[in-house]
């Protein structure tokens, strides 16, 4: 198999997820030739994001008006096994690097089997929901942050 470059040590790699999500995939994730639409991914991605910034609790509750908030920069995916209608697959999510004002999140998804299926990365960014521009995170949330890599 090969690797996405951001990856450079399969084995250890899978090793550093602790955190996953379920997901069950639906009929509508699905395209008409039954397996699960080259969208879906993202949005099982969104899903264990969410789950996981919530569970460090690094950015508040993410349901809170609050004056910094999390962005997507980018988002990545890629398809290393079809997935299929009424499966269930374990959402892993990590944080594999923490800049100033920004976090690189990892994800990688088990089907059933244990098979991975698809593994991604995507940037996050701390921004002022003012100005739109990013913030730096305070000392905590690099506690935070730094103790989950």
């Amino acid at each position: 198999m090969k690797l996405p470059s951001y990856i450079t040590d399969f084995d250890s790699w899978k090793k550093g997820f602790q955190f996953y999500t379920t997901i069950n995939i639906r009929f509508s994730e699905t395209d008409m030739f039954g397996h699960v639409n080259n969208v879906s991914p993202f949005i099982y991605f969104e899903e264990a994001r969410i789950n996981y910034l919530n569970k460090l609790g690094v950015f508040g509750t993410l349901d809170q008006e609050t004056e910094k908030v999390p962005v997507v920069g980018d988002l990545q995916c890629d398809f290393l096994q079809q997935m299929y209608f009424g499966e269930q697959i374990k959402l892993f999510v990590k944080v594999d690097y923490v800049g100033k004002s920004s976090i690189d999140i990892h994800y990688m998804a088990k089907n059933g089997k244990d098979d991975i299926c698809l593994t991604g990365r995507g940037r996050i960014v701390q921004i002022s929901s003012k100005t739109g521009k990013s913030e730096p995170f305070n000392e905590e949330q690099i506690k935070i942050l730094q103790h989950k890599k």
